[in-house]
């Protein structure tokens, strides 16, 4: 049964794409926020057949952890979940993600106009160098930035352990940093085994001040969501 209803949510994704896929001449110049809402329509209707077609919910646990204002959000990555339905959950994100996400049909036109924070890894100082421009840009339109400072999906056995980019962006940011851990790859993990039903959790934790050094900040973040990974399972 668990195959079945992951087979039909696939067929279903698939089928509510292509309807977001069709209307893109209707969207020819609309400006970002409202392409923005419209991302997050598509989010919302996902969000919708995972719970009625899978039996996979959510729950967020720490709201009075969340920033007022525009923050630098670092996330642990263990399924492709967290890159679809924290557009939700941050309203307005600006996400740091990989160039060649753009070439997926229908996601990749709305990730490029939303717009995210697209970076080649490849070319390494200009990456970096692009992804500080496009979260300055970001922050200075009230909108926050997130960032997988794993880099990669990893099991939900994995331990956490940050890539050197996230210190590198939060020392040119003067904006405090939120941590939050979700264990999405329980239920949606990284090989091809079908999507299960139960609750992820995302977990928001206390959020570090900015100005810290930043192997400091670094190294009280990954502790902290290496515990909460651990509590949370």
């Amino acid at each position: 049964m668990t195959t079945l209803r992951s087979k039909a949510f696939d067929i279903l994704l698939g089928a509510w794409t292509a309807l977001f896929g069709l209307i893109i001449p209707l969207l020819l110049g609309v400006g970002s926020t409202r392409l923005r809402a419209v991302s997050r329509a598509w989010v919302a209707g996902v969000l919708f057949l995972l719970r009625h077609v899978v039996g996979l919910r959510h729950v967020v646990i720490g709201e009075e952890n969340r920033p007022d204002k525009a923050c630098l959000i670092v996330c642990n990555h263990q399924s492709t979940w967290e890159t679809i339905a924290l557009l939700v959950v941050f309203p307005d994100v600006a996400i740091v993600a990989k160039e060649e996400l753009l070439k997926i049909p229908v996601f990749g036109w709305y990730l490029q106009r939303s717009p995210m924070i697209t970076i080649d890894r490849e070319f390494g100082t200009q990456a970096l160098r692009r992804m500080v421009e496009g979260a300055k840009q970001a922050l200075g339109d009230g909108r926050p930035v997130l960032l997988f400072p794993e880099g990669t999906r990893k099991s939900p056995d994995e331990p956490i352990d940050f890539k050197r980019g996230v210190e590198l962006l939060y020392g040119r940011l003067d904006v405090p940093v939120l941590p939050v851990v979700v264990n999405s790859g329980r239920f949606w993990n990284i090989d091809k085994t079908a999507k299960r039903a139960g609750t992820i959790t995302v977990s928001f934790l206390p959020p570090l001040p900015p100005g810290l050094p930043g192997g400091e900040m670094m190294q009280k973040a990954a502790e902290a969501m290496e515990a909460e990974r651990i509590r949370i399972g």
